[in-house]
């Protein structure tokens, strides 16, 4: 399984996509020098490593964070043994013993994937942002990794932090080259143009983010407000009702009722 962290800077989704971690390729290793006691350790570390993430998942942190030190104790050049327990530490507000951990995963293999999205994840939101990209980029270079599309999506929300739109939809639309329905990719590209004033642009976008997206107030919001850009007020009338029915509580819902469209 592979454990891999994807963030959204506005908008929808907050979102970890979380599963075991990837089994890192051979390095030193070869079958005619690995021993009864390596195979054995190497299972005890991804054993506990997968029982660490099935904790991390269900946010029991305590027993999370044993497992995954068992794991390592296992086998110490078990590498997602550290990046699962970076991104337990990062759930226990422990910005140092995070950083050590995704280090650690790199410095047993700097190619891995999911340690350097992650690790891009904890830079580009403690403001690190330039550092963060650098990983994210990393991660995308490896041709066997499974997600390049979420990799591509946290390094535009990392550019766009830093204000660089034309980096930032670039890092999108490479996204979209992967994985054409990328939902987070989508909904920030329909926000760029809409920022920009290019409703006609952000409305193709949201057209092919609607159908594979589950609503949310932030997709119709945005929806609605283009819309009513555009001039469809019997499509705008339509998304005012389902925001109102549907996310009656929500700050968008409230935005609509004050008449706050910008």
């Amino acid at each position: 399984m592979k454990i891999s962290y994807l963030f959204v800077f506005i908008g929808i989704f907050l979102l970890s996509a979380c599963g075991t971690p990837q089994e890192p390729r051979p390095t030193e290793r070869t079958e005619s020098t690995t021993s009864d006691t390596d195979d054995d350790a190497r299972g005890r570390a991804r054993i506990h490593t997968d029982l660490a993430v099935n904790y991390l998942e269900i946010r029991n942190l305590g027993i999370a964070l044993e497992e995954a030190g068992i794991a390592q104790r296992a086998d110490p050049t078990y590498g997602p043994a550290y990046n699962v327990a970076g991104l337990i530490y990062i759930e226990l507000k422990d910005d140092r013993s995070a950083e050590e951990s995704f280090r650690q995963a790199l410095r047993i293999n700097a190619r891995d994937s999911d340690a350097n999205n992650n690790y891009g994840t904890f830079l580009c939101t403690r403001k690190r942002e330039a550092e963060g990209i650098k990983h994210f980029l990393l991660a995308v270079s490896d041709p066997l990794y499974q997600y390049p599309d979420r990799s591509y999506v946290n390094a535009g929300v990392c550019a766009r932090r830093l204000n660089d739109l034309q980096t930032a939809e670039n890092y999108f639309r490479s996204a979209l080259k992967t994985q054409p329905n990328q939902i987070q990719a989508l909904y920030q590209l329909a926000g760029l143009a809409f920022e920009r004033k290019a409703y006609t642009e952000a409305r193709s976008f949201l057209t092919r983010l609607i159908p594979v997206a589950d609503g949310s107030p932030e997709i119709l919001w945005l929806k609605l407000r283009t819309e009513r850009q555009l001039g469809d007020t019997v499509t705008v009338d339509s998304l005012a009702h389902q925001l109102r029915t549907r996310f009656p509580d929500s700050k968008e819902t409230a935005a609509l009722d004050a008449g706050r469209f910008e």
